[in-house]
């Protein structure tokens, strides 16, 4: 489940590609950051770029920014992310209110040494984690029968702004499944329509009003959980095959993928694509499928690559445990493994520094994924 060398210069280049947009100075010299066995934890093909923002992490912090966990309160928040530095918090529908609605989210992020993501679900409709405080917004296939599309850019640019007084920093929405199943399936009215260009264009809105705002938008569920055989919360879900998806489930993808979005891959099994009981969210085939491009006739995806939740669905936790999800998830070509509990994030870094260790997550492909989530998040990179 390792990259090949040719796949991973691939990744690095494009990392670098993506950072010499800047002043176009030459990178200053600067130290390395050490592992707990005190391997160097930079790589010398990252230094021309991001080499201060790298060197500030252990190895171990570097494994953390990739990991965005469920929290149950401020506490919690603040536990994990100082002892861990974890690169993202999870709010989900049994977390304290207070956390947002009483603004102690401020001293969660100041526990973190690089900007921490505060992600939500918050799609509207059923999916709804904050309607208590922001209000509550009509589903993604009501809002595509009743709203223009400048409708819902204006409407989305005030809830956008609404997530962000709350101090949330990246939101799992939109939706781009293709969907006609009933509204209240698995997917059913979270997804715009049965058409890819009503879903197109309903999305694009979407992600440019929160982009306007400030708020990191995630495209979901990688390739195109419309049609699936059944909900992954429940079990495993069979996709179409892959050359049925390229004509409706993977055009959203394919025509947003430059829009600043990042993307969650779901826990998918795709004939044609994915490895028998191998499902999509730790599958090579189907993060190459995003990453390059060329398998769905898409540009190369330069943004990060989200899991769906690996935790608490059980397409996932039938399988595997969680630590060898996220070892499989970040090897796969993820760069964000998300999980709805700080319980085992410990464990979880124990397996990944093991991994870096023994050489099957190369320390160069951890870098470019810091790197990447850096950028979405709006860190300081220097190039």
């Amino acid at each position: 489940m390792r990259k090949t060398p040719l796949v991973l210069l691939a990744l690095l280049a494009t990392v670098a590609t993506s950072c010499s947009g800047g002043t176009g100075a030459a990178p200053s010299p600067t130290r390395t950051a050490e592992s707990k066995s005190g391997t160097p934890a930079t790589s010398a093909a990252q230094k021309a770029c991001g080499a201060d923002y790298l060197a500030q992490f252990t190895t171990r912090q570097k494994l953390a920014q990739l990991l965005t966990v469920g929290v149950t309160d401020a506490a919690d928040a603040t536990r994990v992310v100082r002892t861990e530095q974890v690169g993202g918090i999870f709010v989900g529908g049994w977390t304290d209110r207070a956390l947002l609605a009483d603004k102690q989210i401020v001293d969660v992020k100041a526990a973190a040494k690089a900007p921490l993501i505060v992600t939500i679900d918050e799609e509207g409709g059923r999916v709804s984690r904050v309607k208590d405080l922001i209000g509550a917004a009509p589903s993604a296939r009501v809002t595509a029968q009743t709203m223009s599309a400048d409708e819902f850019y204006q409407a989305t640019l005030t809830r956008g702004r609404a997530l962000k007084d709350l101090g949330v920093t990246v939101n799992f929405a939109p939706d781009v499944d293709v969907s006609s199943q009933p509204d209240d399936s698995v997917i059913g009215d979270r997804s715009f329509s049965d058409d890819p260009a009503v879903v197109t264009k309903y999305a694009d809105a979407y992600i440019r009003a929160m982009r306007e705002v400030g708020v990191g938008t995630v495209m979901k569920h990688f390739p195109g959980h419309g049609s699936g055989s059944g909900d992954s919360h429940k079990g495993a879900v069979r996709t179409p095959p892959l050359d049925q998806l390229q004509q409706v489930d993977l055009v959203p993808f394919r025509a947003l993928v430059g829009a600043g979005a990042g993307v969650m891959v779901g826990h998918l099994d795709v004939p044609g694509l994915t490895t028998p009981d191998v499902p999509a969210s730790i599958s090579p085939q189907a993060m190459r499928l995003l990453r390059d491009g060329t398998g769905y006739g898409a540009a190369p995806f330069q943004g990060p690559i989200f899991t769906d939740d690996l935790g608490g669905m059980a397409a996932i936790t039938n399988r595997m445990s969680i630590e060898d999800a996220v070892e499989a998830a970040l090897e796969a070509g993820a760069d964000n493994a998300l999980w709805i509990t700080t319980d085992a994030v410990s464990k979880v870094l124990d397996r990944l520094e093991q991994a870096v260790q023994s050489g099957k997550l190369p320390m160069s492909q951890v870098d470019a994924s810091v790197l990447r989530m850096a950028k979405f998040k709006g860190a300081p990179v220097q190039c």
